[in-house]
C-alpha cells in the first residue's frame, strides 16, 4: 500500500491540460495534439496528459485531438473510488484516463519505465512521484490511471469484455507509450512494465497475453498464484482459491445479481445511473476487484498458463517483501488477540495441519500472538506463492528475484509495534521516495540503480534466480543473497 494513499490524498479534480501559471517548461507533440511541460531541478514533468477515453463499461480509444498546446502541468482526476480505512481518496470523475511522464530531458532515447499502481480499488498515477527514478537513473517514467472496481473489473451476461476493462486501460497507456514515447526522450523498443501488489499482478496478466508492447518486466509483491485461507484477510471471510482471478461467467452472475439490487435490467440502464448510485452500493468496488479470466484477454487461469509456460519470455524482476502479512493483521484486526484466538484462527483456516502449524509457529516464540498470525500467513500465502511463481518464470524467461527486508520501512502507529517491519508495499517508496522520505537513502538509491540498470540491460546486478534459486535480500547494510526458502519454512508448507 503505497504512502500517499496510506495517508490523506488530496483529490485533484483537474482538468487535464488546463491552462497554468506561467513557468519554465518545453513543449512535446504526440499523436493527438501538444503539451507543454514543468522544467524543473534537472527534469521535466508532464501531468495529466490523456491517454485515451471511454465509455462506461466499452473498451478504451485513443483520446480525443485538441488544437493548440495544453498545459501539462497538474494531474488530471483520479478515476471513480470511494476510499477505504486506510485511504480517504475520493472521486466520481469517468474521464480519468491520463497519463504523467517524468523524464530527464526529452532528447535522445532513454528506457522507458511503465508503472501499475496498486491497492486494487483505490489510487492514482500521480501520487508516485518518479522525479529521483528517473534523474538519478536517467530513465523516462510513466505513470497512469486506470479504471478499478466496479468501473474496471464489473461483468454481465452478454457484456463483452466483462471484468477487464482495467486490463483494457493498462493496455491502451502501453499503446500510447509505443506512439508517443520518443517524444519525451524515451525509447519504445525498451520498455519495463512494473507494479506493485494489484498492478504487479496486473502485469503478470500482460506477461500471459504474450502482445509485446514492453520489452522487461518488474513486479512487486504479485499474488499472481496467491489463495486466501479462512479468515486470513478480513475476519469471517471465507477461502477464496484466488486472490486476483475470478472466471467471467461468476463476474457475470454477481454483475446480474448487483444489477438487480439497483433496479436495472440491462446495462443501458447501468450506464444511466450516476456515478454516486453505483458507488453508493455497498462494498461494489471491493467486490469487483478481481479480474476476469476466459475472456478475451485472458484464455483461461493465469496459475494453469504460468504452468504451461504460457507466457512472454522477457526478463524479469520479481519479488517480495520480508513482512508481507504485517500490515494486513494490523490493519483488519484491530482487536486484542489472544493465545487462544490465535489458535482459533490457525484451526479455522487450516484445520487439517492446525497442531502441527503451531507446532511450528508457536505463539510463545513471537513477540505477540498477532505477529504469529502474520508470520504464518507470509509464509502460507506470499513466499509460497512469490518462490513458486519466480521458479515457473524462471523455466523459459530469465528471472532476477529479490527481498525487500529492511524492516524500519513501515511504521504506521495506528498498526502494534511488533507488526511494523518490511511490510507489504513497503518497498515502494524507496524507488518513488519525495521530498519527505526519511528512511535509508542509501538503500532507496541502491535499489534505484538496480531496477533502471534492469531496465537498461535486462539485469539488475546479481545472479539469476534459476542459478541456486538465487535471492538478493536488500536490506540497509545487508544487501547480498538470503536463503528463502529457509527464511519463510517453505519446506514445511510445501
Amino acid at each position: 500500500m503505497r504512502r500517499g494513499t496510506l495517508l490523506v490524498a488530496a483529490l485533484l479534480l483537474l482538468g487535464a491540460c488546463g491552462r497554468g501559471e506561467a513557468v519554465p517548461s518545453d513543449v512535446v507533440t504526440t499523436d493527438t495534439g501538444q503539451v507543454r511541460g514543468e522544467v524543473r531541478d534537472g527534469h521535466l514533468r508532464f501531468q495529466g496528459v490523456p491517454y485515451a477515453r471511454a465509455a462506461r463499461w466499452e473498451p478504451p480509444v485513443r483520446a480525443a485531438a485538441w488544437n493548440g498546446v495544453c498545459d501539462a502541468f497538474e494531474p488530471g482526476s483520479p478515476c471513480p473510488q470511494v476510499g477505504s480505512s486506510y485511504s480517504e481518496t475520493k472521486s466520481t470523475d469517468e474521464d480519468c484516463l491520463f497519463a504523467n511522464v517524468t523524464t530527464p530531458s526529452v532528447a535522445g532515447r532513454k528506457p522507458v519505465l511503465v508503472w501499475v499502481h496498486g491497492d486494487g480499488a483505490i489510487g492514482a498515477g500521480h501520487f508516485f512521484d518518479a522525479e529521483r527514478l528517473a534523474r538519478r537513473g536517467d530513465v523516462v517514467v510513466v505513470t497512469f490511471n486506470y479504471r478499478m472496481g466496479v468501473f474496471g473489473g464489473f461483468g454481465l451476461p452478454g457484456l463483452e469484455h466483462s471484468g477487464e476493462f482495467g486490463l483494457l486501460d493498462q493496455r491502451a497507456a502501453l499503446e500510447w507509450v509505443q506512439r508517443n514515447i520518443s517524444a519525451f526522450g524515451g525509447d519504445p523498443g525498451n520498455v519495463t512494465l512494473f507494479g506493485v501488489s494489484f498492478g504487479a499482478t496486473a502485469v503478470g496478466a500482460h506477461l500471459i497475453e504474450q502482445r509485446p508492447l514492453f520489452h522487461k518486466a518488474i513486479m512487486h509483491s504479485s499474488f499472481t498464484l496467491v489463495d486466501v485461507p479462512r479468515g486470513a484477510w478480513f475476519p469471517d471471510l471465507e477461502a477464496l482459491p484466488s486472490l486476483a482471478w475470478r472466471p467471467v461467467p461468476e463476474i457475470q452472475e454477481i454483475g446480474a445479481m448487483i444489477s438487480s439490487e439497483l433496479g436495472c435490467a440491462d446495462v443501458e440502464c447501468l450506464r444511466r445511473l450516476p456515478v454516486e448510485k453505483l458507488l453508493a452500493h455497498p462494498q461494489i468496488m471491493n467486490i469487483f476487484q478481481s479480474t476476469g479470466y476466459g475472456g478475451s484477454v485472458l484464455p483461461r487461469l493465469p496459475g494453469d498458463s504460468l504452468e504451461a509456460g504460457e507466457f512472454a519470455d522477457v526478463p524479469i524482476l520479481a519479488g517480495a517483501t520480508r513482512d508481507e502479512h504485517n500490515s494486513f493483521v494490523g490493519l483488519f484486526r484491530p482487536d486484542p488477540m489472544s493465545t487462544e484466538d490465535y489458535s482459533r484462527l490457525v484451526r479455522e483456516a487450516f484445520p487439517d495441519r492446525a497442531a502441527e502449524i503451531e507446532r511450528e509457529y508457536p505463539a510463545g516464540a513471537f513477540a505477540s500472538p498477532k505477529q504469529a498470525w502474520a508470520t504464518v500467513l507470509t509464509d502460507r500465502m506470499w513466499a509460497r506463492a512469490t518462490f513458486r511463481q519466480n521458479t515457473l518464470y524462471a523455466k523459459k524467461a530469465p528471472v532476477y528475484a529479490f527481498e525487500f527486508a529492511d524492516r524500519n520501512a513501515a511504521t504506521n502507529p495506528e498498526i502494534p509495534e511488533e507488526l511494523h517491519g518490511a511490510n507489504h508495499s513497503s518497498d515502494i517508496d524507496y524507488l518513488f521516495p519525495d521530498e519527505d522520505f526519511t528512511k535509508d537513502r542509501g538503500l532507496s538509491d541502491h535499489m534505484i540503480k538496480a531496477w533502471t540498470d534492469f531496465a537498461r540491460t535486462g539485469t539488475p546486478g546479481w545472479p539469476r534466480f534459476s542459478e541456486g534459486q538465487y535471492v538478493q535480500s536488500l536490506a540497509p547494510g545487508a544487501i547480498g543473497p538470503v536463503d528463502y526458502a529457509a527464511e519463510h519454512r517453505l519446506a514445511f508448507w510445501n
